[in-house]
């Protein structure tokens, strides 16, 4: 599933001067996420409904849950979704609330039935486009916008069809507006691996394998930075190797 992905780094450095969320910024660099969280948890007892620690903890549950699978990880990105949804109650405007609710959003959607998933994908959509207008540099947000239009492009025509009667519309889109938006990403952050990796594959589907090979090398040189990223290296490797056979 394209959101299977979802690094999403956003801001790192704490924007606020407590000691106990600095703690929690260092220990996510660190991807570790358990000690993270309880950092998190400490700070929002400190100074409760703020805004900076609610997305924090939103995305350290995202990042600790994309790793699993399953029940585990629904019941991980659904504390993340609460997390994000508390952040956006006490500002709206907040954009890394908007981003990691969406990022929580494509991981619930892996497990959810058809008319679950279309109902969710409108949603996550929304919210991408909420990020981006409070922070049109958002670089996560234009990867997860890639990611979803790479999906829509793979639902064909008929597919289309049969959702729009039996489970809800399918929003309009696809290869072209994944790559806008994963080129976006890529010149924003350009040394965070999921960007990279997603356009690689975004052009193995629309049939463009020299540039996917390209893409997927300079994504192999890229910098861990959260947990996620190890089965992604192993997975670029394995596209290379697919690549090289064609």
């Amino acid at each position: 599933m394209v959101f299977a992905s979802l690094l999403l780094l956003g801001t790192l450095l704490s924007d606020d001067p407590s000691p106990v969320l600095t703690a929690g910024d260092e220990a996510f660099l660190g991807m570790d996420y358990p000690v993270a969280i309880r950092h998190y948890d400490d700070a929002l007892a400190q100074s409760p409904d703020n805004p900076n620690i609610l997305w924090r903890l939103a995305r350290a549950y995202v990042c600790e849950g994309e790793v699993l699978e399953g029940d585990q990880r629904t019941t991980e990105c659904k504390e993340a979704e609460q997390y994000a949804l508390r952040c956006i109650a006490v500002d709206s405007t907040k954009a890394e609330g908007h981003c990691w609710r969406a990022a929580a959003l494509g991981y619930l959607a892996l497990d959810a039935g058809k008319s679950e998933q279309v109902k969710l994908s409108r949603e996550l959509l929304r919210e991408v486009n909420l990020t981006l207008k409070y922070n049109p540099n958002d670089d996560a947000a234009y990867s997860i916008k890639g990611s979803f239009y790479r999906a829509v492009g793979n639902v064909s025509w008929f597919q289309r069809q049969l959702a729009a009667i039996f489970v809800g519309k399918i929003p309009e889109g696809g290869y072209e507006e994944a790559e806008e938006a994963l080129k976006k990403a890529v010149a924003l952050a350009p040394d965070v691996m999921r960007h990279q990796y997603e356009l690689g594959v975004l052009y193995i589907d629309m049939g463009r394998n020299d540039e996917a090979k390209a893409v997927l090398e300079h994504a192999a040189t890229l910098p861990i930075k959260v947990a996620i990223d190890r089965p992604r290296l192993e997975k670029i490797h394995e596209l290379l190797r697919e690549l090289g056979d064609k």
